[in-house]
């Protein structure tokens, strides 16, 4: 007798991994839907973030089960699904089950039996196929699927953001992700995890000055217009700052340990963007087409003053913000940031772009001007 709250289908079992099993199978287009769903991106109400993929693009899913429903189609784009521990492969008896490189067999997969209950397997690529095998009218037409066995999320968004190299993923989804896996697929992105782990904090921190305004790609619909910053841009000030030696948050990190004073590294951020907003408060959390310091152009050149200013400000004085701030008002009446023209670069306000070219040369003019001041101020 058959338990409908089972799906059995043959399959090979490949023998790369004991730890993660891998299985090859077929499901039929209408069974993709019983067996796996989407994992969305987004933050619950405690702000930790769930899921790993973005939105569904409608288009694409229209092309694609267009060409489904025609008459004979050829549907050789497979499925990576991450399936439950509760899977039981079944090997079949006899001595050509196998080649050294598989084992045939069965495969047992719980399906989902109430419509609206959560489903065993999660799609890890293949989110806008999966949408179109659901609605096309082959209801029956065999679809090519790749399973691992996967009983964490982190391990799901490893291979998530493995399988997605060919053809890059969003920017900003990539480093909202990389801080919830340990394992990060390249050293490209390493580099990224540490600074996107500040952003989150920075995004979440009840003292944070960026508290709710940093756009990731987990934020809701219903908080963009407050979200004026974009993370990628904040991420990449960060990252330059702890990376190069001479950074200011450069000594935070121990490089013979692999240890980081993140505690250290907060202070800091939270006091120099404290004292940014406190000088600038005419141009503080207004969209970038308002205000350039909230353009990617400011937030990169900003970033490179506070490299100068925090090398004179003690992140353990409880004056921090103020005394940043006393050091930024060096700078604050050559700023335009939201009217006006920079005088001695000869661009009007909003004429600068987050290019190279702008970043560095703001850059320069601003690091130039503070130490000027400074300078003449002694």
């Amino acid at each position: 007798m058959t338990n409908p709250d089972l799906l059995i289908r043959r399959a090979l079992k490949v023998l790369q991994s004991d730890a993660t099993p891998l299985y090859l199978f077929t499901l039929a287009a209408e069974e993709v839907d019983l067996v796996a769903d989407v994992a969305r991106i987004g933050r619950d109400e405690a702000g930790k973030l769930i899921g790993y993929q973005r939105p569904e693009k409608q288009k694409h899913v229209k092309q694609i089960q267009d060409y489904l429903d025609t008459a004979d189609p050829l549907f050789p784009n497979g499925l990576i699904l991450a399936l439950p521990p509760e899977v039981k492969f079944k090997s079949s008896r006899g001595p050509t089950t196998t080649d050294g490189l598989a084992v045939a067999g069965t495969l047992e997969i719980p399906i989902a039996t109430d419509w609206e209950g959560p489903r065993p397997a999660w799609i890890v690529d293949g989110q806008q196929r999966s949408l179109a095998l659901a609605r096309t009218r082959n209801r029956r037409l065999p679809v090519p699927v790749a399973g691992f066995v996967a009983a964490t999320l982190e391990l799901q968004r490893e291979q998530f953001l493995r399988v997605n190299t060919v053809q890059p993923l969003p920017t900003g989804l990539v480093t909202e992700l990389l801080p919830e896996i340990s394992s990060v697929p390249s050293a490209r992105m390493a580099t990224r995890q540490l600074p996107s782990a500040l952003v989150d904090m920075l995004n979440q921190d009840k003292d944070s000055p960026f508290r709710g305004m940093i756009r990731r790609a987990s934020t809701r619909a219903e908080d963009r217009k407050r979200a004026v910053v974009t993370d990628t841009s904040l991420v990449e000030a960060i990252r330059e700052s702890v990376e190069s030696p001479s950074g200011v948050l450069f000594p935070y990190r121990n490089i013979a340990s692999g240890t980081t004073d993140t505690e250290g590294i907060r202070r800091v951020l939270l006091a120099y963007w404290g004292a940014v907003r406190e000088t600038f408060p005419e141009a503080w959390g207004k969209p970038p087409n308002k205000s350039r310091l909230m353009h990617g152009v400011g937030i990169r050149a900003m970033g490179r003053v506070m490299d100068r200013v925090m090398t004179h400000v003690r992140d353990d004085d409880p004056r921090a913000e103020e005394r940043a701030a006393q050091e930024l008002g060096l700078i604050a009446k050559k700023c335009r940031w939201a009217s006006g023209t920079w005088e001695d670069l000869g661009v009007v306000w909003n004429d600068l772009q987050n290019t190279p070219r702008h970043i560095s040369a703001l850059s320069n003019y601003l690091v130039r001007t503070y130490l000027a001041e400074r300078t003449g101020r002694k």
